[in-house]
């Protein structure tokens, strides 16, 4: 057992590891949802499964503050209303439950987030899709497979990974170190 926990924690150390060394993704996507907020935009994040907690996370990182409690951003969570995602999924299919609610609510000047850990879920893409026609900024946060984001998004960030659970827990911490970004930009604004 020992062995195990130390092969999975020495893979997570290597891939933070990789993160430490390129952290230009990272930093572009700061500088993106900075501008975004800062300009009265809105951000929407959405994924399946562990990526869907992680966009509901990061939008409550981000509408109640990280760090700073007294700072409030427009982050919507497209995972978070099970009456609307079940009803979509019913009506429209489960591929278009995330680009119908993007037609109802984004628009120029947002930033769509999607998080997809394989890179090829359906909704995800079609979200993404639907969210450059709108003409908001598309940024995708995924794994080692981009063939398919890549045309979709403004900004990819691949977590160098195949194992989900390592593209997950990698993509909490690029989206806290976010969060904590986009606080110290605001900061500096304001000094």
């Amino acid at each position: 057992m020992k062995d195990v926990v130390q092969g999975y924690l020495r893979a997570h150390l290597d891939l933070i590891e990789q993160l430490h060394r390129h952290p230009g993704p990272m930093l572009d996507l700061a500088a993106r949802l900075t501008r975004t907020l800062s300009s009265g935009g809105r951000v929407f994040a959405f994924g399946n499964g562990g990526s869907a907690a992680d966009a509901q996370h990061f939008c409550a990182e981000l509408v109640g503050g990280f760090r700073l409690k007294n700072a409030h951003r427009a982050a919507v969570s497209l995972v978070a209303d099970a009456a609307v995602l079940t009803a979509l999924g019913n009506d429209y299919g489960y591929d278009e439950i995330f680009a119908v609610q993007l037609r109802a609510l984004a628009a120029p000047g947002d930033l769509a987030l999607g998080l997809t850990t394989s890179g090829r879920s359906p909704n995800v893409l079609r979200g993404l899709e639907t969210a450059r026609e709108l003409g908001a900024q598309t940024v995708c946060l995924c794994g080692n497979h981009t063939e398919l984001v890549g045309p979709l998004a403004d900004l990819v960030l691949s977590i160098p990974a195949d194992e989900t659970s390592l593209i997950q827990e990698a993509h909490g911490i690029v989206l806290h170190l976010c969060a904590l970004l986009v606080e110290r930009a605001e900061q500096e604004r304001c000094r």
